[in-house]
C-alpha cells in the first residue's frame, strides 16, 4: 500500500534510519504572527516540521535538508523565545555595554596591579559531549536562506531519505553506555573533586569571617545607639563583646548557675543489702497482697448483692 505524499495540509517525509526502519516527519511552510515571523522565525523561508526524531540535533536535521538549500538555524519548540524577550534582552545588553564607557570618560585612568589569583577553584568531574534526549513527537523549525529552499524542501520524495550519522555524538546503545559510564567516573577524578570542593568551601567560611562586623572585644551599636546583646553565661553577652546584661536566674536568686557544685549529696540509704531486709520487704509484699485481695472480694460480693436479677 502506497503512502500519501501529504496529510491534513502536511508533506509527509519518509526518513531511512536503515534499511529496515523507517521514521516519517511532517513537514509545512512555517506561519504564525506577523511580529513574531518579522524577528525570529519569517515567514516565506521558515520550515515548521512535526514528529522529529527524539535524539535529532541541529546538525543533523541541516544536513538532512542540505540538498534543499542553506539553512540559516535549527530552532527546536523547547527552545524557542518569544520576540519581544530578545528585544528586551538586546536593549539591556546594549546599555551595559554603554555603562563602562561613560564611566571610563568620567574617572581618570589608573593603573592595574597585576596580582596572581590564589582563590581555589573546584576541578570539575570528567565530561564528554552527549546529544540531548528530547520527548518524542515534538517540533522544530528550519529557517533557510531563501524561499527556493523552503519549495524544494517541500517537494514530495518518492524514496526515503537517509538519516545522516554523525560520529561525534553517539546515538542508540552507544549513548547510554557512554552515560553510564559519564555518571561513574573514576575514584581518583572524584577524589580531586571532592578535595578541591572543600578547600573553596572552606576559603569561603574564611574569607566572610573575615568580613564580618561582629569581632571579638568590640561591641556591636546598631543605628538607634542601643548595644546588641544575646543570652548565655552568667551574665550574658553582647555580640561583639563586653559586658552585657545579666540572665533572668541570676536576677531571682543571685546565683550564677542553678546546680550548688560544693552542696555535698545526700547518702542514700541501701536496701536488699542484708538478710533481715530481704524478709522484712518480701513480708510486706505479702501482706499487702492479702490486703489487697481482700479488698477485691468484699468489691465482687457487694456488685453480687446490687444485681436485680437473681436466677436463684
Amino acid at each position: 500500500m502506497a503512502l500519501p505524499t501529504s496529510l491534513n495540509g502536511f508533506v509527509v517525509l519518509p526518513v531511512a534510519y536503515s534499511s529496515s526502519s523507517t521514521h516519517y516527519i511532517y513537514a509545512r511552510s512555517h506561519a504564525g504572527a506577523k511580529k513574531a515571523s518579522q524577528n525570529s522565525l519569517p515567514e516565506g523561508r521558515t520550515l515548521f516540521l512535526s514528529n522529529i526524531p527524539p535524539d535529532a540535533t541541529e546538525r543533523e536535521l541541516s544536513h538532512l535538508f542540505k540538498q534543499s538549500g542553506t539553512v540559516e538555524r535549527v530552532v527546536f519548540d523547547v527552545d524557542a523565545v518569544e520576540p519581544h524577550q530578545e528585544d528586551s534582552d538586546s536593549d539591556e545588553e546594549e546599555e551595559d555595554n554603554q555603562d563602562p564607557e561613560t564611566d571610563v570618560a568620567m574617572e581618570p585612568r589608573k593603573r592595574r596591579k597585576v596580582s596572581k589569583d590564589d582563590t581555589p577553584k573546584v576541578v570539575p568531574l570528567p565530561t564528554k559531549p552527549l546529544r540531548t534526549l528530547r520527548p518524542a513527537g515534538r517540533s522544530a523549525h528550519i529557517v533557510f536562506l531563501d524561499t527556493s529552499s523552503l519549495q524544494r524542501a517541500l517537494s514530495s520524495a518518492t524514496k526515503p531519505r537517509p538519516w545522516p550519522t554523525i560520529s561525534e555524538e553517539p546515538s542508540g546503545l552507544i549513548h547510554y553506555t557512554s552515560l553510564y559510564d559519564l555518571l561513574r567516573p573514576p575514584l581518583d577524578a572524584v577524589k580531586e573533586h571532592a578535595d578541591s570542593s572543600i578547600l573553596v568551601y572552606e576559603y569561603n567560611l574564611q574569607k566572610s569571617k573575615q568580613k564580618s562586623e561582629y569581632r571579638k572585644g568590640e561591641a556591636i551599636v546598631d543605628d538607634d545607639g542601643f548595644t546588641l546583646v544575646t543570652r548565655g553565661g552568667a551574665f550574658g553577652k553582647t555580640l561583639g563583646g563586653g559586658m552585657g546584661v545579666a540572665s533572668k536566674h541570676f536576677q531571682r536568686t543571685g546565683q550564677t548557675s542553678k546546680r550548688n557544685r560544693n552542696a555535698k549529696k545526700e547518702a542514700k540509704e541501701k536496701t536488699d543489702f542484708y538478710a533481715f531486709q530481704k524478709a522484712e520487704k518480701q513480708r510486706s509484699e505479702l501482706m499487702n497482697l492479702k490486703k489487697r485481695w481482700e479488698e477485691d472480694k468484699a468489691k465482687v460480693e457487694a456488685l453480687k448483692a446490687s444485681r436485680r436479677f437473681k436466677p436463684y
